[in-house]
């Protein structure tokens, strides 16, 4: 056997290998790498793809599982703008802002602001339907570290693909992204929370960028309005409207839309659960934004009466 065909039967078998006792590293940007973890370092960890070894920056990995554990596909529930991510472990509220900091956006209008989330890697925004009511010049900033400073980033084409008012939940796209791909976040499961689970929000409040709040559950089904919301002790003020609320596995359980505002009232902020999110960009072709009635997706007039 000649060398050439030695070391390529070297290749193929160190492929089998790999592929063999393959760990799962789930990326920030909602890539997927599929190779042997030789080494975790605090900054990078390395992975063998069986014909070369990759150096993966630690703060582009969502999360990594071990072979046999890599659970569903990160695209799982028929989506195909948003992923869920139910492998990823808990870490602490510090850690879980490095995590998710660079998906959480905000966004100007010509008369307010508020915050949102990117849930694709091709610039998929969400925020509430009442931040971008009524508007049609949109605006979104995002903060991405660098390796010496805070970089600020602001695209100024903006679309509504699609949007409704008794949802308060507006689906947007970065038309001006170039090249870029975008960091995302994972929708989580809101019908699993408990009662008393922590939570924190990311957001805007009064335009004050990248606001970090903690807190807890109070209820996870509160009705309101025809609507359930998710109660949270998590300070919510105006600009943290549209803006995600996680839990500590770094997924969207919810979106932050309104508090309550009285003498003596503290602490109780309310957010759309995530399963009426997933709802709303599966069937977002029903929500249709339709610039001729820009506050609302598609209308039906009122049918005559008999």
């Amino acid at each position: 056997m000649s060398l050439r065909m030695r070391r390529a039967a070297l290749i193929l078998a160190l492929l089998v290998l790999s592929a063999a006792s393959a760990d799962t590293l789930r990326l920030k940007n909602g890539g997927i790498v599929k190779g042997e973890v030789l080494r975790k370092k605090a900054d990078r960890v390395l992975v063998d793809l069986g014909f070369t070894v990759l150096s993966v920056p630690m703060d582009e990995v969502d999360s990594i599982a071990p072979d046999g554990e890599a659970g569903p596909a990160a695209t799982d529930e028929h989506a195909d703008l948003y992923r869920s991510a139910p492998g990823q472990g808990e870490l602490t509220v510090k850690e879980n802002v490095e995590r998710v900091g660079e998906s959480v956006v905000e966004i100007r209008t010509s008369i307010g602001l508020g915050s949102g989330f990117v849930i694709h890697p091709e610039g998929y925004v969400i925020t509430n339907d009442h931040v971008v009511a009524g508007e049609h010049k949109l605006s979104i900033t995002l903060y991405k570290k660098g390796p010496r400073e805070l970089e600020k980033l602001q695209f100024n084409k903006v679309r509504i693909v699609a949007t409704d008012a008794h949802l308060d939940l507006a689906l947007l796209k970065i038309e001006d992204i170039g090249d870029r791909i975008f960091q995302t976040v994972p929708l989580g499961d809101s019908d699993a929370l408990k009662q008393g689970q922590n939570v924190f929000a990311v957001g805007s409040p009064l335009g004050l960028e990248r606001s970090v709040s903690q807190g807890i559950i109070s209820l996870k089904n509160r009705p309101m309005g025809g609507m359930l919301y998710i109660q949270t002790t998590t300070q919510i003020n105006p600009g943290n409207s549209g803006g995600p609320l996680f839990n500590l596995r770094g997924e969207v359980v919810g979106v932050n839309n309104m508090k309550l505002v009285e003498a003596g009232v503290e602490g109780m902020g309310f957010a759309i659960p995530a399963g009426t999110l997933k709802g709303f960009v599966r069937n977002r072709d029903a929500f249709a934004f339709d610039p001729r009635h820009p506050n609302a997706g598609f209308r039906y007039g009122t049918p005559p009466k008999p």
